[in-house]
């Protein structure tokens, strides 16, 4: 029997949430171990190059453990060593545009950082904006591929597995104030909802994300909940 892989975590981070779904999606056995990244321990200090979450810890036939770091690498290498459905096409050049979209999600949470931290509310709305356009590249995109329910039709790919926490966080936030950021977007609005209800999806975060999510905003004091109530 082959040792558990186990997923060192952070109950809010989204790239966590990329490595969780994959193994869920793939249905492998792992154990999930949560630290508090603002008191990070010694032994995750030692074992982290970049004191980020997620790592994965791949037991050997030494007794010791292999440890992966950075969320599209441990994606990749389950992608490539562990059985259930493949999450990247076969096909060479649609592989390479998976994983830039996997980039461009990326890019998002770079933004997506600043629209829920800041308490300046121009910045706030730069970043707004930047979400708009970047959701519209998307939308663009999606009018180009087959039609759903995910990114590339009917199979769920490492894009959606990447592209699900995203909407996740404004879960949240929509039920804070309407940003607006989708208006123009059916296409990405489709995808979201069906990312929404994929099992794996769901399982990736515990049932208390939103809570979390609300003491996280309320600690950075965050420009986003002074427009709770707004139209």
């Amino acid at each position: 029997m082959t040792a558990q892989l186990t997923l060192v975590s952070h109950l809010l981070c989204p790239y966590v949430q990329r490595a969780a779904i994959a193994l869920l999606e793939k249905d492998v056995p792992f154990e999930r171990v949560v630290i508090d990244l603002a008191q990070k321990p010694d032994w995750f200090l030692e074992i982290s190059p970049l004191g980020k979450v997620p790592l994965l810890r791949v037991p050997q036939p030494n007794g010791k453990d292999a440890v992966l770091f950075e969320s599209n690498v441990i994606c990749e290498y389950l992608e490539e060593t562990q059985p259930g459905p493949r999450l990247h096409p076969e096909d060479p050049l649609a592989r390479a545009e998976h994983r830039a979209w996997m980039e461009f999600g990326s890019a998002i949470l770079a933004d997506l950082w600043g629209y829920e931290t800041t308490r300046d509310a121009d910045v706030f709305e730069q970043k707004r904006q930047a979400l708009v356009a970047k959701f519209q590249r998307v939308e663009t995109a999606l009018t180009a591929l087959p039609n759903g329910p995910y990114f590339a039709g009917a199979r769920f790919s490492l894009v959606d597995a990447v592209f699900a926490p995203i909407f996740r966080y404004f879960d949240v936030f929509d039920q804070i104030s309407d940003s607006h950021i989708f208006d123009k977007t059916p296409k990405v609005r489709a995808w979201r909802r069906a990312l929404s209800e994929r099992p794996s999806v769901r399982h990736a975060v515990v049932p208390e994300y939103p809570q979390h999510l609300r003491a996280f905003l309320q600690k950075h004091e965050a420009h986003l909940l002074t427009l709770a109530g707004r139209a």
